[in-house]
């Protein structure tokens, strides 16, 4: 049969290893020479989450004769692989939080209000928002990665506090259609500024690249700035 499918550019790859963890279904690895190889055709869903990012542009979709997709074979890839090493952005790390209070504090009622909510609509889920929703019409518009609200504690002081929202995460997502939705919401609505939040692990990268093609696609100018969050809560 003929489907849509990964390819690979052996003198663009750099080895960096970056499309090996964004690849959900464990597809791709690096050979003995460094460079990065698609382990068996039937392992390659052909969404190309691995696209998003690749420094180099060394990967790309095509269409050529390769058998079906086989979603049961690559999840036992994928648990066997994690069973040795695992998702380098996925390894377990254990800190103290700076703000943890000492158990002792924890355990009485600190008699503060709890913070409110800066939510102001629902769906939130790009698969699920529709363009046309009247919260994006005039409107300051953040795009978070999903992990984002938990790891930075003032996520609805400091980025949501005034915006619509819309969440997605660029590794877990089926991403396809996600650029063209984007940019429809943008050119359909006005949207004063975007801002996009994600986490520091490599595969969150891929949001802002879906971000910035949905910007250029709908032929507007508009103010977009990233902000990157720390596993540990910090951001910059």
């Amino acid at each position: 049969m003929k489907r849509k499918i990964i390819e690979i550019d052996r003198e663009l790859c750099d080895g960096c290893g970056l499309c090996t963890t964004a690849c959900a279904e464990g597809a791709l690895e690096l050979d003995a020479e460094g460079k990065a190889v698609l382990v068996r055709d039937i392992f390659c869903d052909g969404l190309g989450a691995c696209l998003d990012v690749c420094p180099t542009g060394a990967l790309k979709i095509i269409e050529r004769e390769a058998p079906a997709f086989d979603e049961a074979a690559a999840a036992t890839r994928v648990k066997a692989a994690a069973a040795h090493s695992g998702c380098p952005g996925s390894a377990i790390r254990s800190f103290v939080p700076a703000s943890r209070p000492a158990p002792s504090a924890a355990a009485a009622p600190s008699g503060a209000a709890a913070s409110a909510s800066e939510l102001g609509q629902w769906p939130i889920q790009l698969h699920l928002v529709s363009p046309a929703a009247p919260y994006f019409r005039e409107c300051d518009l953040l795009i978070a990665a999903d992990c984002t609200a938990f790891a930075l504690g003032s996520f609805h002081a400091d980025l949501l506090r005034g915006k619509a929202l819309v969440i997605a995460c660029p590794k877990l997502d089926r991403t396809e259609g996600y650029v063209e939705k984007l940019s429809e919401l943008i050119k359909a609505n006005t949207v004063y500024s975007i801002t996009v939040a994600i986490m520091e692990v490599p595969c969150c990268s891929g949001l802002w690249r879906i971000v910035k093609e949905a910007i250029a696609r709908s032929g507007k100018s508009i103010a977009a700035r990233k902000v990157v969050v720390g596993i540990g809560g910090a951001r910059r």
